[in-house]
């Protein structure tokens, strides 16, 4: 509940405290999205995890930030939110991502059997395009500061 969450951080912050919740978006290129999404139902096909697109949609989770910031309106505990965006990129090598890869998503619900199986077709993909590629990623937040005693 975003609404409690923020009423129970604005009773643990301190006047002009600052609270702030945020999260990493990546998106990988196609040539490594692509065989991902297409592993994924192939190997886990009942997940509600299967229809997801090969990308993970920035617009989807600013859109969820958007939604944080009006659950912190809310409380009127807060001074007016602010949206951060922060565009950065890491480059990887196979193994990187691939160790990676397993904390990520769906892929901390699958048996290893199942998620060797997906590790395996996006390695051979990363194998494909040199052994090495380069993320995309935005840093999302939603931050108010917190207003006078409440």
């Amino acid at each position: 509940d975003p609404v409690a969450g923020a009423v129970k951080a604005a009773r643990i912050l301190r006047p002009d405290g600052r609270l702030a919740i945020f999260g990493h978006v990546y998106e990988p290129p196609a040539e490594v999205a692509d065989p991902f999404a297409a592993a994924y139902p192939r190997v886990m096909p009942d997940s509600p995890f299967s229809n997801q697109p090969a990308r993970r949609p920035l617009d989807t989770y600013q859109a969820g930030y958007a939604k944080l910031a009006e659950a912190i309106r809310q409380t009127e505990r807060f001074k007016e939110p602010e949206q951060w965006r922060f565009d950065w990129e890491r480059h990887y090598t196979r193994d990187q991502w691939l160790e990676l890869l397993p904390t990520t998503g769906g892929l901390t619900q699958l048996p290893p059997d199942k998620t060797a199986d997906i590790l395996d077709a996006v390695g051979a993909a990363i194998d494909s395009i040199g052994g090495r590629f380069t993320m995309l990623y935005t840093t999302l937040a939603t931050t108010a500061v917190r207003a006078g005693a409440s």
